[in-house]
């Protein structure tokens, strides 16, 4: 029973329905295929019915699916049949085939080419060059036999109107090396004549359809498919297929394959040929045919490489030999003419389209091939072929193709008995005997030497004189008279569904065919006159002359006899019947649901119809006799253990088919089973369905308890990985740590030797868990880096050091000019360098303020220019103390003009410029605006920075906030409470640095410009 098929859609296995009946085959049949399951199993056989749309199916994904696989694991499917061939070719080294067989329309040649994608897809997984081009020819093969075999018909748009075998040969590996095609009864007629509403072979529409306008005009053809006699009937017939689009598909394929340019060319020469002598008319002149347009064989002769006078005396003469040895020219009646033109149109295609199977064979033929090189050599065939047929008018090609079936159906049903019956053996199960149809009686009054109808046939064919069709009947009728399976209306004159002296009916297997007797002798004579091989034989073109090599015999020479269509068929048969039977057959039946081509309908009287005549029940039959289910003991215990205690979920037992009795036992089957060797056969398909259904029952509660075991599984396995993820991550973390501590300690080994102490040594990039130790770590180096540095320093320097960091703090690098690069003086006016002989004078005015006041340093002084708030600009002098600031008037005796004490001073804003712009802001909202200035050489010396380093070294030690400022360009203050700005602005030809009143209200401090 196929893996996943539940009842729903059907039994998976005609084997396991409840009685085996036309009405139950067909009931499950049809449920199948509404449902959309096209595939059923009988066995190992698989029964298609054409669903006439696509179907998601055939996909890569479904491919992958059933590779590997066993056939039941999967539903039934074409890929599981060829998986299994493939499989017992590559496991056992056996030779294996395929059989596919059905009714036109049924989808036998789709089935072969689902096949034949699956073998492709499935091998050559190293994807080998050689091995990849001997699939691709092997697939393009069947786009060009498609185009020169197929045909459209009433039954069927793509109908193959040829039977074919393909060999695929494989190497140890199971790698395709070769392969071979057999082409067995072309419709060779179907060329000249063609039914009401059917095509001449596809390929003539194609080449109407697609050839390039320098193609057609070379071949002398036109685009109108209606203005050829051969391919009048099919121009007005409605296709689904693109003959244009197939016509390029075509020309791809055959340079894939190796057809040379002029190979093609030559194809299509006589294709062009075939189509110009449809078109070949004769007139009556005295009773001798003449031909009405000589130009017709002008293009002819052109084509075939000939001259024109040779065709035209092949068409209207015929070269006879007397038995002297005289050979004279007699001329054909129109009557003739006409037979010889069409005998020589259906043999010029007939030796294409064989000439054309064996390129394809030189090409993909088995070369150089050694046993002991390359090892064992085994093959995969697939058989495409006919199926029964029974039409209303049924002639001598519906005689061999139902002959060709017979020997099939017989060889089908001894191969399944054989197979049931070495299984058996190999069990050890008792065989029972099995009544089942034996159809060699059949093929017996078909084929059997000197007594059969093929012999009575070729017999009529050899006789001296003029021998009919009504003549072969009678005989027939005298030498079969008797034969249970042959009648006639002669035989069984009340029959009136039988014509006299023209119908004969053979009881076949599949049902009773009633044969139409005309045409019989002189399709199986096949006759084409010589002169037409000669002809074609001493063409210019090597392709064609290849086609004929007997054309090379004078007309004296050619004494045999050849074989006659039936004689050559009847061989083909038996070579083929024995091919089979040498290797493990696989089947695939195909059923058309309707001939409206219509999906989802199923006709059932048309699908009883095919399984009776394709001997489906009598598959079933023989493969229920005695036990309808049998399954290795693994996999019944595999699927059907959780319904037994004691096998779920293992079990304990000595053996598996222990356990598989422990199983049977528990349900009370034990009576309905036997056990074999290494399976267990099953009598009544109703004890497999009890078991699916207990199984269905237990699937959901067993899935809820794997699922419930997974999720724990998954999370504990997580919980495992997370732990292992933090130790590494602990571990990674601990080795980056100890590598940076190592890199830092190696970088920094040496810095108390270095002159700048590793000022310049960079830092190794720290991982992110020391980002903000390294931050640390830096802070302190610097620290000690400042301590290295400021240790050296005399102690009366310190001051200065403190302030011009102070200074370098509130400034943030946003003045560049500070100063900071020379020596801060910072009591200027109480120097005799900077103050020259005012210096005195200041330095008593400043001891008496110090006693007045009770400072205890001066910080800064220095000579200044001020602005009030009257925009007077004065030079003033500036003492800084640690307590006030003094403004004072050097022209008097530094008289104090005015002291703000450093307790209201709030900031100090500069500008970012050389100017010596500063001013003091306090709390009262009357700021100090100045200028300073130096003395001396040094009187462009910058003391801007000095100055707030002072102020803000003082403000840091006390403990009080100062707010810095440093502005591009003006610099808001107040005075008297009022608002104001004051600006700088440079000015060429200024000699020193002066306040000035502005337009806004403001000052301007203009300096000069340099």
């Amino acid at each position: 029973m196929a893996e996943l098929d539940s009842l729903e859609f059907g039994k998976s296995d005609f084997v396991l329905l409840d009685e085996v009946n036309m009405e139950q085959f067909l009931a499950n049949l049809k449920l199948r295929f509404q449902k959309g399951r096209i595939y059923t199993y009988i066995g190992e056989v698989v029964v298609s019915v054409n669903p006439y749309r696509p179907m998601e199916i055939y996909g890569t994904d479904v491919i992958a699916s059933y590779r590997g696989r066993e056939l039941y694991e999967r539903p039934p499917h074409l890929y599981a049949l060829a998986d299994a061939a493939y499989k017992a070719m590559k496991r056992s080294a056996k030779d294996t085939c395929i059989v596919i067989s059905g009714e036109s329309g049924a989808g036998k040649t789709e089935a072969s080419k689902y096949i034949m994608q699956y073998i492709a897809a499935i091998t050559n997984p190293s994807q080998k060059q050689e091995v990849e081009s001997i699939k691709d020819v092997l697939l393009k093969s069947n786009c060009v036999l498609e185009a020169f075999g197929n045909a459209k018909t009433n039954r069927n748009d793509n109908s193959s109107r040829f039977g074919k075998y393909m060999d695929i040969n494989f190497n140890f590996n199971g790698e395709p090396t070769g392969g071979h095609i057999n082409n067995y009864l072309l419709e060779k007629s179907r060329v000249v004549k063609q039914q009401a509403g059917e095509r001449n072979f596809h390929t003539f529409y194609q080449l109407l359809s697609g050839g390039c306008e320098e193609m057609l005009e070379a071949l002398g053809l036109h685009r109108d498919a209606n203005g050829y006699r051969f391919t009048r009937e099919g121009a007005i017939c409605n296709t689904v297929s693109d003959d244009k689009l197939n016509h390029r598909a075509v020309l791809r394929a055959m340079r894939v394959i190796g057809f040379s340019d002029e190979e093609i060319q030559s194809i299509y020469n006589l294709l062009g040929t075939i189509l110009h002598l449809g078109n070949v008319e004769f007139e009556n002149d005295e009773d001798m045919a003449v031909i009405r347009d000589l130009d017709v064989m002008e293009q002819i002769a052109c084509l075939i490489g000939s001259e024109t006078d040779a065709v035209r005396r092949a068409l209207l003469y015929r070269t006879v030999a007397t038995g002297v040895g005289e050979v004279f020219n007699k001329g054909h009646s129109p009557e003739e003419a006409r037979f010889g033109r069409d005998a020589f149109a259906k043999a010029l295609y007939e030796r294409l389209f064989c000439w054309i199977v064996r390129r394809i064979n030189h090409v993909i033929e088995v070369k150089d091939y050694d046993p002991a090189r390359h090892g064992k050599n085994t093959v995969i065939g697939v058989l495409d072929i006919y199926g029964f047929e029974i039409f209303d008018n049924n002639s001598f090609e519906q005689f061999c193709i139902n002959y060709c079936n017979e020997k099939l159906q017989q060889l089908f049903i001894e191969l399944i008995l054989r197979q049931e019956q070495q299984e058996y053996q190999r069990e050890g199960i008792e065989w029972q005997h099995i009544d089942y149809f034996n159809n060699q009686i059949i093929v017996d009054l078909v084929e059997q030497p000197h007594k059969g109808i093929i012999a009575i046939l070729d017999e009529a064919c050899l006789n001296v004189g003029s021998v009919t069709d009504t003549m072969f009947l009678d005989t027939m009728d005298a030498r079969l008279i008797r034969h249970p399976h042959y009648t006639s209306r002669k035989l069984c004159a009340t029959d009136k569904t039988m014509e006299f002296r023209r119908d004969f009916r053979i009881r076949h297997y599949a049902g009773d065919v009633t044969y139409c007797i005309e045409g019989f002798l002189d399709k199986n004579k096949d006759p084409l006159f010589q002169d037409f091989k000669r002809l074609m034989f001493n063409s210019s073109d090597p392709v064609l002359k290849e086609m004929w090599p007997e054309g090379h015999l004078s007309i004296t020479e050619v004494t045999k006899r050849p074989q006659t269509a039936a004689t050559l068929f009847r061989n083909s048969m038996v070579a083929l019947v024995e091919k089979l039977a040498s290797k493990e057959p696989y089947y695939v039946r195909c059923i058309k649901p309707n001939d409206a081509k219509c999906p989802l309908a199923l006709d059932e009287v048309r699908c009883r119809h095919q399984v009776e005549y394709l001997g489906l029940l009598e598959n079933v039959r023989v493969r229920r006799a005695g036990f309808a289910y049998r399954q290795p003991y693994a996999r019944f215990l595999l699927r059907y253990k959780m319904t037994c205690e004691y096998t779920w979920p293992n079990h304990l037992m000595c053996s598996d088919r222990e356990a598989v009795e422990a199983i049977v036992n528990q349900h009370g089957f034990q009576n309905d089973v036997a056990y074999g060797i290494s399976k267990v056969f099953v009598r009544h398909p109703q004890m497999l369905y009890q078991l699916e259904q207990e199984r269905l029952n237990l699937i959901p509660i067993i899935i809820l308890f794997l699922q419930k075991v997974w999720r724990g599984t998954l999370a504990r396995r997580r919980c495992r990985q997370m732990r292992a993820i933090y130790a590494i991550m602990a571990c990674f973390k601990h080795h980056k740590v100890k590598a940076h501590f190592r890199e830092v300690e190696r970088r920094f080994a040496n810095v108390r030797n270095m002159s700048d102490y590793g000022k310049s040594v960079p830092w190794p990039s720290p991982p992110a868990v020391l980002r903000s130790f390294q931050e640390n770590t830096q802070y302190l180096f610097r620290r000690w880096w400042a301590r290295q540095i400021i240790k050296n320093i005399p102690p009366s320097h310190m001051p200065e050091v403190r302030a011009k960091v102070a200074a370098m703090e509130v400034l943030q690098g946003e003045r560049m000019e500070w100063g900071h690069s020379r020596t801060w003086e910072r009591n200027y006016l109480a120097s005799i360098k900077d103050g020259g002989p005012l210096a005195g004078q200041f330095t008593k005015v400043a001891k008496d303020l110090q006693s007045k006041d009770a400072y205890s340093a001066v910080l800064f002084s220095c000579l200044i220019h001020k602005v009030n708030r009257f925009n007077k600009s004065k030079e003033r002098a500036l003492l800084v103390t640690d307590a006030l600031i003094y403004k004072m008037e050097p022209r008097k005796k530094f008289k104090v003009l005015k002291k703000v004490p450093l307790s209201v001073v709030t900031g100090v804003s500069v500008t970012s410029g050389r100017d010596q712009l500063v001013v003091v802001h306090t709390v009262q909202k009357d700021d100090m605006v100045i200028c300073l200035q130096g003395a001396g050489a040094d009187e462009n010396e910058d003391h801007v920075g000095e100055l707030l380093g002072v102020l803000a070294d003082h403000f840091k030690r006390v403990k009080k906030p100062l707010q810095v400022a440093v502005r591009p360009s003006a610099i808001p203050l107040h005075m008297c409470g009022k608002q104001r700005t004051v600006s700088v602005e440079k000015r060429s030809g200024q000699r020193q640095s002066e306040f000035s009143k502005s337009r806004g209200g403001g000052f301007v401090l203009r300096v000069p410009d340099h």
